[in-house]
């Protein structure tokens, strides 16, 4: 969780995906991952099928935010093709 190269960002985020949909603001704070639309633009790059759904999220300190990105994978599919 320490690490902040790429790679480790990248391994994180198909980690957290694989136990369900999170939203920007969760990887930042979770995940320790400063942008996580870059990692996820780099993991698709690589094959896997991230998807996507815009929505309104209300931040720990009470804040709206709009059309914050949830990212998921398809129920359909593991979402592991490429490496990370």
């Amino acid at each position: 969780m320490n690490a902040t190269d790429s790679a480790s960002q990248r391994t994180r985020i198909l980690a957290r995906l694989k136990l369900g949909p999170v939203t920007t603001l969760e990887l930042i704070q979770d995940e320790n991952i400063l942008r996580p639309g870059a990692r996820i633009c780099e993991l698709r790059e690589r094959g896997h099928d991230i998807r996507t759904h815009l929505q309104d999220v209300i931040d720990p300190w009470g804040r709206q935010h709009s059309r914050v990105a949830l990212y998921y994978l398809p129920t359909s599919a593991n979402g592991t093709k490429g490496g990370v």
